[in-house]
């Protein structure tokens, strides 16, 4: 049966094979696929969208300056690595963790710029402020990771002039150490000058990773905890860790025993400390074998 018999009076005529609904379902389809589609496309935002500027005033030579910072609660946090490195989602927050005063060179991780007395500030004039002049870069919306890394290089520099406890020379170390990974991750490996850069910035990450373990197992022996913000436990599982990457099982093992037998270890914490016991003795049973 013609549905549309009868309209031939209006000069009108439709085929009996006509799909009414069907075009109109596949139209619809469509549609919908490329709403979905574009539904799915994410929107990936810029690393300027994550920073703001900063006013800062310097302890050593009293000038005021603005620094690069990431706004607090932008940034998403994802799983960090075994070894506590922070990660979060389109951003590195560790290239903004240094504070530099750019007129006397005086520069340190964020949570120390302030805190420094005048004796140290006397140290830095004298040894660094005296031979320091600006680098003649742009000024860029983001640092790069060379930045980033020149920059806590320089924060390092001035915790050993202002004889600072070796906690903030291990963990100035163990920045650096975390920047290289990050740029290593980035770069590419597609021709020998790319993989022989990409080896000599881990090669790099090593050098510095085994100077923030060295400056940590003399700060346990010197300092009182918290040391340098972290509790016991979360000290005990980096040492822990970073022994075990130094292959010093004995060492990683007491560390994780220290974990997991505190009474104020956190249960993730606890849970982290026992991942890593059984990868050192799945390790420690194939090299018997």
């Amino acid at each position: 049966m013609n549905l549309f018999s009868g309209l031939e009076k209006f000069g009108l005529e439709a085929k009996e094979s006509m799909q009414m609904f069907e075009e109109g379902k596949r139209e619809n389809t469509k549609r919908e696929r490329e709403k979905e589609e574009k539904a799915k496309e994410k929107i990936i935002p810029s690393e300027t969208e994550f920073l703001l500027q900063k006013t800062v005033r310097c302890k050593v030579c009293d000038s005021v300056f603005q620094t690069k910072v990431v706004k607090t609660g932008r940034a998403r946090r994802m799983q960090p690595d075994k070894d506590l490195r922070p990660r979060f989602e389109h951003i590195d927050t560790l290239k903004y963790d240094v504070i530099s005063c750019p007129e006397c060179g005086y520069t340190a991780l964020t949570r120390d710029f302030d805190r420094i007395t005048p004796t140290q500030a006397r140290f830095v004039r004298e040894q660094i402020s005296s031979r320091f002049h600006k680098a003649n870069e742009p000024e860029t919306e983001t640092y790069s990771y060379d930045t980033a890394i020149a920059r806590c290089k320089l924060a390092l520099l001035n915790a050993a002039v202002k004889r600072g406890k070796e906690s903030e020379k291990a963990y100035a170390c163990l920045k650096i150490s975390w920047l290289c990974r990050g740029k290593a991750e980035a770069m590419g490996e597609g021709t020998p000058q790319e993989k022989a850069a990409k080896a000599a910035c881990k090669k790099e990450e090593e050098t510095f990773y085994q100077q923030a373990y060295e400056g940590f197992i003399k700060a346990i022996s010197q300092e009182m905890f918290p040391i340098y913000g972290m509790d016991e436990g979360t000290m005990d599982y980096l040492l822990a860790y970073m022994s075990f990457h130094f292959r010093k099982y004995e060492m990683a093992s007491k560390c994780l025993g220290n974990v997991l037998t505190s009474h104020s270890a956190s249960r993730r914490l606890k849970d982290m400390a026992l991942d890593l016991k059984e990868e050192i003795i799945a390790l420690l049973k194939s090299m018997k074998r």
